[in-house]
């Protein structure tokens, strides 16, 4: 049963936009009494943008009060244009492409200097420099996810590159960033470099790689409960 005194955790999955990555991670949260609402976004339709994506976003918090949003990897352009639109109590982050006011997401890997910053990882951790699904994605999921994943994944849509991210500043409010200790996409350290330059705030790090709520669901949910009983 739900516990309406506990918050209610809006979930925005990174490229591609599909609720389905989050489905563990609800799971854990309903039993931990907490309303949990995996957001499914059209990250294929070409004519759906970060608006679009935002609007969706604030029609499933609809009129709660007591919102903790989380936003995975790309998603967080999402949450940015969301927070200018609708108020929430809290933002965490995990795993996330950070944006400033007006960044586009295709610029966004350039500005931060994240291809380079994986490119390095890999050298130093001996595995393939060349993006590949496995490599950077899958290389700690368990059988078991990967056998009951859909079939098809969806691709992103390159409007979502292109468009500047609409949004005046951070809200004042308590944010956090998670960072998984295995994320070959964007490297441990790449990420403590962006959190502390973009939020002036550190990472809290757990294990996994960058599908951590796949990998390691245990891990954010018991930082996401954490963080509720913190004195900010």
């Amino acid at each position: 049963m739900i516990d309406p005194e506990n918050p209610s955790y809006i979930l925005i999955p990174g490229a591609g936009g599909m609720a389905w990555y989050w489905h563990r991670v609800v799971a854990l949260l309903e039993q931990a009494q907490r309303e949990a609402i995996a957001v499914d976004l059209p990250g294929d339709d070409e004519s759906a943008g970060l608006d679009d994506y935002a609007e969706i976003v604030v029609r499933e918090i609809g009129q709660r009060t007591n919102v903790t949003l989380v936003a995975q990897s790309l998603g967080a352009f999402t949450a940015a244009v969301a927070c200018e639109r609708i108020s929430v109590g809290k933002l965490i982050f995990v795993n996330a492409m950070v944006p400033v006011p007006g960044e586009t997401a295709g610029d966004w890997w350039g500005n931060t200097g994240a291809t380079r910053a994986r490119i390095v990882a890999a050298e130093r951790g001996g595995y393939g420099t060349e993006f590949d699904l496995q490599t950077y994605f899958l290389h700690d999921l368990p059988e078991g996810v990967l056998r009951s994943g859909p079939a098809h994944q969806r691709d992103e849509a390159e409007i979502v590159f292109r468009q500047p991210c609409n949004f005046r500043r951070w809200p004042q409010i308590p944010m956090r960033v998670i960072a998984s200790a295995d994320d070959r996409f964007f490297p441990l350290e790449f990420q403590r470099r962006i959190a502390r330059s973009r939020l002036k705030t550190d990472v809290h790090v757990i294990r996994g790689g960058h599908l951590v709520a796949l990998s390691n669901p245990e891990g954010l949910v018991e930082q996401f409960v954490g963080y509720e009983h913190e004195c900010d």
